[in-house]
C-alpha cells in the first residue's frame, strides 16, 4: 500500500507543475487517471477534468507563479464530491466569470466553471491566490 497506487478514499493529492502552458493537459491527465482510480462517477470526473484545465489555464494566461517558479494543483475525494484547487502567485485581476458577451478566445473559462461546479470561490493570501470548486455535490468548507 505504500507506493501511492491506490489512493484510499478521502485522500488527498497535491501536484506542483512549472508555470506554462504544458501545466494544463498534464494536470488534466493525472487528475482523470486518479479519480477514474476511485471509481468516481464519470460525469464528475468529466466536470473535474473541464474545471482543473480552466482553472490552470487561467492561473497561467492571468497570474503569476508562486515564488517557486510553480502552480500548485491539489484535489480531494469524498463521497463522489470532488474539490480543486488552484494556487498561483496572485495576479493584477480578481478572478471572475466575464460577460456572456464575451465571444473571444479568452473570457469563457470561470463561465464554464460556474456552470459546471456546485459551488467555487477565491481565496487571497499574502503568498497568492487559490481558486476552488466543489463538483458532484456541496463543498465541505461551510455548513449549510
Amino acid at each position: 500500500m505504500g507506493d501511492g497506487a491506490t489512493a484510499p478514499l478521502g485522500e488527498k493529492r497535491t501536484i506542483r507543475l512549472q508555470w506554462a502552458p504544458s501545466a494544463a493537459p498534464r494536470i488534466r491527465r493525472e487528475i482523470v487517471a486518479d479519480l477514474v482510480a476511485r471509481r468516481v462517477t464519470p460525469e464528475v470526473v468529466d466536470e473535474a477534468e473541464i474545471v482543473v484545465s480552466e482553472l490552470v489555464a487561467n492561473a497561467v494566461r492571468h497570474a503569476r507563479p508562486m515564488t517557486d517558479g510553480a502552480i500548485r494543483i491539489h484535489w480531494k475525494v469524498k463521497n463522489n464530491v470532488v474539490e480543486v484547487e488552484v494556487s498561483d502567485g496572485g495576479g493584477p485581476t480578481v478572478p471572475r466569470p466575464s460577460p456572456p458577451t464575451t465571444w473571444g478566445p479568452g473570457g469563457r473559462g470561470l463561465r464554464i466553471v460556474r456552470s459546471l461546479a456546485h459551488e467555487w470561490g477565491v481565496i487571497d493570501d499574502p503568498n497568492g491566490r487559490t481558486v476552488w470548486a466543489s463538483l458532484g455535490g456541496p463543498s465541505r468548507r461551510r455548513s449549510h
